[in-house]
Order: C-alpha cells, then structure tokens, then sequence
C-alpha cells in the first residue's frame, strides 16, 4: 500500500512538473551557444573577456532556479545532460574538421579558427563546467535547508560567488596558463569573475519572480534533507 501511495506521488510530481523540460532546454541551449560565442575575445567597459561571458551567466541563473525549485538531485541531472551535449558537440565539430575538404570550398582556415577541435580549451571548458555548476548547486541546496528557505538573494549570490569562482579560475588555468603572461591571464580572470558575478546580481530581482512562479504553478519547494551529494550518484 506504502509502495502504491509513492509510485502515486511520484507520477503526480512528474505531471506537476510541466515547466522543467522548457528550463532543462534553455540550460543547454545557454550551455552550447556561449561555449561557441566563446571563441571570440571582446574589450568594454575596461573588461577583457571571451564573448560567451556575456551569456554563460544565465546558465548558472537556470541552475539556481532548477536546485531551489526542483532541487539538487533533478539538477545534478540537468548539469550531466548539458555536459554530455557539450561533449558530444565538441567531438563532432572534431570529426567535420577533419573531414576531406570538398573541391572549391576555402573555408577551411575559416572554420578550424572558429569550432576547430582545440583540446586543451575543450578539456578545461569541461572540467570547469562540472565543477563550478556543482560547487553551485550543492552550495545553493545545502544552504536553503540551514537558512530554511528564507534570504534566497544570500543563497544564490553565494553559490555564485563560488561556483563562478571555481568555474573561472580552472578554465582560465588549464586553458591560458602559459599562454599569457601572467599579468594578462590575472586581469582575464578577474575580469571573468566579476562580470559574471555581475549578471547573477543585476539578474537576482528576476531569479525571484521565476523561482516564485513556478513554485506556485508546479505545487514543487523541494528540500535536499535526504538527498547524496555525490555528483556521481545515479539515484
């Protein structure tokens, strides 16, 4: 009887859950398209930076909204799906570059300057892109069962502040470290961390009439009280 009641929960969170698709999407999408922005530099406004900052921000924005609403198991979900994506995006712009070029294309140069296969900016885009969202989320989940939900303006401007932190300072590592001078790869950095932390603030009045949304659409205020941490974890 105990096992019927929970299959009959659970179906019943699922069809309440009518918005998380559209999010898990716009996630990946925000993932993908910044990650190809990335590959040109831009200066304004004193900040020197690679032009998918001006949108990667929003996907730690959806990973706020997906931990607080739906909380930190549906969004260790979404942070794989989009990895895997970015994966396997990687490895086919890898397999077009290398493909015969067609007689009387000379687009070539063209198109390895732009998605050409550069491992070490591949691998360090990756890792940070793990290790930032889940420094995020896990910071975000555990900190709305400490403060019990209130102040969500700390709680997501925290987890900002560290898994941007993170996120930026292993790509930045891995991908410029002897590169640049190390003046050049500082200044890089900072101006990162303190644009993207920038848009999380500037963004915070709209995180809350999202997150404030669909928790009165979906019926869902998830807390991670007996949820594993583990990144890895399947259940």
């Amino acid at each position: 009887m105990n096992k019927d009641k929970a299959m009959e929960n659970e179906i019943k969170k699922e069809k309440q859950s009518k918005y998380f698709d559209l999010i898990l999407a716009l996630f990946v999408a925000v993932l993908l398209i910044s990650n190809i922005a990335s590959t040109k530099i831009t200066s304004f406004w004193n900040f020197t930076l690679d032009a998918g900052t001006i949108l990667f921000p929003l996907s730690y924005i959806f990973g706020d909204i997906l931990t607080e609403v739906y909380g930190y198991r549906k969004s260790r979900r979404v942070i794989w799906i989009g990895f895997f994506c970015a994966l396997l995006m990687s490895v086919i712009f890898m397999i077009v570059q290398y493909l015969p070029v067609a007689e009387g294309w000379e687009n070539q140069a063209a198109y390895e300057s732009i998605l050409g296969f550069i491992p070490r900016i591949v691998i360090a885009s990756l890792i940070a892109y793990l290790a930032g969202e889940f420094s995020n989320s896990i910071i975000l989940s555990k900190l709305k069962i400490k403060m019990k939900g209130k102040m969500l303006w700390i709680r997501t401007i925290s987890s900002t502040l560290v898994g941007q932190g993170v996120d930026t300072l292993i790509f930045c590592l891995i991908a410029f470290l002897g590169v640049f001078p190390t003046d050049m790869l500082i200044a890089i950095i900072l101006s990162n961390y303190i644009f993207k932390c920038g848009v999380e603030i500037l963004f915070t009045p709209i995180t809350y009439n999202i997150v404030y949304f669909l928790k009165k659409e979906e019926g869902i205020d998830q807390y991670d009280y007996k949820t594993s941490y583990n990144p890895f974890a399947l259940g």
